[in-house]
């Protein structure tokens, strides 16, 4: 992916690093020659890189895990390094890459050099993570959040990709600082999503610093868990901002004013404030301090209630809009993360309804993403989606994320593990063996649905280089 991506971006780089965008109340506009635009392109074809890589391991752990299928295709040794690099690039790389793209789009041109410099860091770590696997001594440790190959070119792309994403980080903050706080809720949402990552971060390098090590899979669990917990939050907060940007996008700005939908972004973020005091008071790696982080998810996440109902009410405002992909994408969203939501509450034990809660949580967020690509593609100065497959693909992508998750709740019922492939699940019971194959057939009609997506951007992205 390498040679494809640099070549097809970094003629971005050249444009003037002027002032090109303007954020009043909920409305964003971009001027495509500026250099908030060109970084925006740029971190969206790291994105779609991410994506495109993320989709074909998809393909192999999906065979891996499907009755009937699993035991034609011998999988079951490449899976767990297959499922690292998977989930490193569809949810670590594509979130962050994404979350760049709306930095980007929603700051000031200062500092480009900066964010060109943070760019070519993570495309050059995610181009060396994607390889990994396929080199000698890729032990997987499946730990949550951020999953490892205990391999040294795997761990110097985490360092590559991590000091990217950190210049990007850097840069949002500054950059993204809305000059009238309350009046500007896109970029304050923008800052505060910076601001998460951040913390993310810091608690990532703090906890690297401070944790002895232990055992590798309890040393990787421990080491991620603060700055996974605080991740989540980034990805709700510009879940949510990239829901109100989708309903003004389709005529239907939001029913708050912007002074009070600012308020509301501040009151869910307020549980980073505790971030800094956990690190501080507690040990890092601790019983007490993971303990601490569970918590901030139970306790921490209701503070978004109000965000998530005025999302509700956003979407039941473009009911009577007519059918557009950024509209298909923004409903499919807000049903998985508010299903994915639902199966946190039930999961006991460790089963497959833990990644049932997970998947369809984090793919409420890749909706949410997806649909405001379709918002920006134009802004950006490449052409609209306007085709039949771009107004499908959210339902393709989302029915089938739909079934996959069902299935995986519906097998942890019958206490089928995670982590687990081939004859390791133990599929013993008929119904076990229905869940798992609901998961199998959602799982490929998923991936249909995101190389839908792909080549819909791909198309569309790829045309811009002939004008």
């Amino acid at each position: 992916m390498g040679l494809a991506l640099y070549s097809a971006i970094f003629r971005e780089a050249a444009v003037n690093a002027v002032n090109a965008v303007k954020v009043v109340n909920s409305e964003v506009t971009i001027d495509p020659s500026g250099a908030p635009a060109a970084l925006a392109r740029a971190w969206l074809w790291l994105g779609l890189m991410a994506l495109v890589g993320s989709g074909l391991l998809a393909i192999l752990l999906v065979l891996s895990r499907t009755p009937g299928i699993q035991d034609v295709f011998p999988l079951k040794e490449f899976f767990r390094s297959a499922l690292v690099v998977h989930v490193d690039l569809s949810v670590a790389i594509w979130f962050m890459a994404f979350a760049a793209v709306i930095w980007s789009a929603l700051g000031t041109a200062r500092l480009a050099w900066m964010g060109w410099s943070g760019f070519a860091l993570a495309a050059l770590g995610t181009a060396v993570m994607t390889v990994s696997p396929f080199f000698p001594g890729a032990e997987p440790v499946l730990n949550n959040y951020i999953p490892v190959l205990q391999q040294p070119l795997f761990f110097a792309s985490l360092w590559i990709c991590g000091a990217g994403f950190g210049l990007a980080v850097l840069r949002a903050l500054i950059t993204t600082w809305p000059g009238r706080f309350l009046a500007e809720p896109l970029r304050l949402g923008a800052f505060l999503g910076a601001l998460a990552a951040f913390f993310a971060l810091a608690a990532f390098v703090w906890s690297w610093a401070v944790v002895p090590p232990v055992e590798e899979k309890i040393y990787y669990e421990v080491m991620f868990w603060g700055g996974g917990h605080v991740l989540q939050f980034q990805h709700s907060l510009l879940m949510v901002l990239a829901w109100l940007w989708i309903a003004n996008y389709l005529g239907r700005p939001s029913a708050a004013s912007p002074r009070a939908l600012s308020v509301l972004f501040v009151v869910a973020a307020l549980p980073l404030l505790v971030v800094p005091l956990f690190y501080l008071a507690v040990t890092p790696g601790s019983l007490t301090h993971m303990e601490l982080f569970a918590k901030l998810m139970i306790w921490g996440h209701p503070y978004m209630g109000p965000l998530i109902l005025l999302g509700a009410w956003s979407l039941w405002s473009v009911r009577g809009v007519a059918g557009s992909p950024a509209k298909s994408a923004f409903v499919t969203s807000f049903t998985l993360f508010a299903l994915g939501g639902v199966l946190g509450y039930m999961i006991e034990g460790v089963n497959v309804v833990i990644p049932a809660h997970y998947h369809g949580s984090t793919v409420g967020v890749t909706l949410a993403f997806m649909g405001l690509v379709y918002v920006l593609l134009p802004t950006l100065g490449y052409g609209k989606a306007e085709s039949r497959m771009a107004l499908w693909q959210p339902y393709v992508y989302g029915a089938g994320q739909l079934i996959h998750v069902l299935g995986l709740a519906w097998s942890g019922g019958y206490g089928v593990q995670r982590k687990v492939a081939g004859a390791e699940q133990a599929l013993t019971t008929l119904p076990q063996k229905i869940g798992m194959g609901m998961m199998g057939l959602g799982g490929l009609i998923a991936i249909i649905g995101g190389l839908m997506f792909v080549l819909v951007c791909l198309k569309i992205m790829s045309a811009r280089k002939n004008r």
